[in-house]
């Protein structure tokens, strides 16, 4: 049984991000100066996965128009999980959460590559965490 901090989660998967995890019509304007930029929906599966919870979406407005979509994580009492929430510019607003069931990954057409790369890429850096000293934050995997 390893422990392990929801910090040593964050930052596992911060540093699995890359071009290759964001859907392949975004690759070429990934940015390393934003790296958290597309990365939204597989990052909310690899969390769901690791710790439960639900999985939320928001819509991402700009001047009043839905541009896109923003996925997030919520455990139990209502407390949320945003690690890609820095993405967006001043200009994009993101509405109010709304909870969605969690997809069959047989039915998914879009993300399941970026999805399995990012999530393959966090178990293995996790796996070579050293176990965390006990805290309040801590998660037993």
């Amino acid at each position: 049984m390893t422990v392990l901090l929801l910090s040593d989660i964050e930052r596992a998967v911060r540093g699995s991000w890359g071009a290759d995890t964001c859907p392949p019509e975004f690759r070429p304007h990934w940015d390393r100066d934003n790296p958290a930029r597309q990365q939204c929906a597989v990052t909310a599966l690899v969390l769901n996965d690791l710790l439960g919870g639900e999985l939320v979406r928001g819509e991402v407005h700009v001047a009043g128009e839905r541009v896109d979509y923003h996925w997030w994580n919520r455990l139990g009492m209502s407390v949320e999980i945003d690690l890609t929430r820095e993405q967006f510019r001043r200009e994009e607003t993101i509405t109010a959460a709304v909870v969605v069931p969690r997809p069959p990954i047989a039915q998914w057409r879009r993300h399941r590559a970026q999805y399995e790369l990012l999530r393959d890429r966090v178990v293995e850096r996790l796996g070579r965490q050293q176990p965390a000293p006990s805290s309040p934050t801590e998660l037993i995997l």
